[in-house]
């Protein structure tokens, strides 16, 4: 694993749907409510979510959500609302 996917780095490569994900997290879905909403398989997002959990170092979605936060990927009741410039990793 490169430095740029190093577990807790700023640097780690997200994809656009997995940032999705992250925000549903977020809103405090399961991942069969995320499926529905995203009118795919429980599976898929079962695999998404395990997919950001690596990662992200994260071992379950308290974590997950306390590392978006840090890193600037979800904003929470106006905390850590900035808006920070893109990864160059997050354009893939």
């Amino acid at each position: 694993m490169s430095s740029g996917n190093t577990p807790g780095s700023m640097h780690v490569s997200l994809s656009s749907r997995e940032l999705e994900i992250i925000e549903l997290v977020a809103e405090g879905l399961t991942n069969q409510e995320i499926a529905e909403r995203l009118t795919i398989s429980k599976r898929t997002v079962d695999n998404h979510v395990s997919n950001v959990f690596t990662k992200t170092g994260s071992k379950n979605r308290v974590a997950l959500l306390n590392w978006a936060m840090d890193h600037g990927k979800i904003c929470r009741d106006g905390f850590n609302c900035c808006v920070l410039p893109p990864d160059e990793s997050d354009a893939s």
